[in-house]
C-alpha cells in the first residue's frame, strides 16, 4: 500500500512540473514566452541556458516531492520568496522589462501555497 503525498510535496511537485514546462518552453520557442509578457525578444543563448537551468530545478523539485523532503519544502519557500524580490528589485531599478515581476509573482505564490501547507501539516 503507497502512502500519498503531503500537502506540501504536492505544492512543490506542482512547481516542479511549472519549472519544467517553463524550461522546455524557454530552451525550445523562448520567444513565445517572452512575447507573452512583454519582453523582447532574443537570438541569444542566455534564454536557453535559463531554460536548462529552469528545467533541473524542475526535476529537483520533482524529486524531492516524491521523497517528502520537508527540509528542501522549507528552502523553497525561502529562495522562491527571494525570487519575488529579485526581481521587483530589477525592474524598480529599470534593470529589467517590468514584465518580469509576472514571473516573480508566480515564484510568490507558490512559496506561499508551499509555507501554508508546511504550516498546516505541523
Amino acid at each position: 500500500m503507497s502512502k500519498s503525498a503531503s500537502a506540501s510535496a504536492f505544492t512543490v511537485k506542482f512547481f516542479g512540473i511549472y519549472a519544467l514546462l517553463t524550461g522546455l518552453n524557454l530552451m525550445f520557442a523562448p520567444n513565445m514566452l517572452l512575447g507573452m509578457f512583454g519582453i523582447p525578444e532574443t537570438n541569444e543563448v542566455w534564454i536557453r541556458v535559463v531554460g536548462v537551468l529552469a528545467f533541473n530545478i524542475g526535476i529537483y523539485y520533482w524529486y524531492a516531492a516524491k521523497c517528502e523532503a520537508k527540509a528542501f519544502f522549507e528552502a523553497t519557500v525561502y529562495a522562491r520568496g527571494f525570487v519575488f524580490i529579485a526581481f521587483a528589485t530589477f525592474a524598480a531599478l529599470g534593470l529589467v522589462n517590468k514584465a518580469l515581476i509576472l514571473f516573480g509573482c508566480v515564484e510568490v505564490a507558490g512559496a506561499i501555497w508551499t509555507w501554508l501547507a508546511l504550516r498546516k501539516e505541523k
